[in-house]
């Protein structure tokens, strides 16, 4: 099963969006929502508060 590359969420078979970039780096995105914050409005997931990668930030910063 692929992750996906915003928010970290995993992607059943046959669901998603696969993205290639000119220089062969292969992007995964679960939702259009993924898509349109890292490739359009160039977001980064850790400072965005409902990915994975935040949360985690998130909880380690509470010790």
């Amino acid at each position: 099963m692929a992750k996906c590359s915003f928010c970290g969420g995993a992607i059943e078979p046959g669901a998603g969006k696969m993205f290639v970039r000119k220089d062969g780096r292969i992007l995964y995105f679960c939702s259009r929502t993924c898509e349109k914050q890292l490739l359009k409005l160039h977001r980064v997931p850790r400072e965005t508060r409902w990915t994975a990668e935040a949360q985690k930030l998130k909880r380690g910063g509470q010790k």
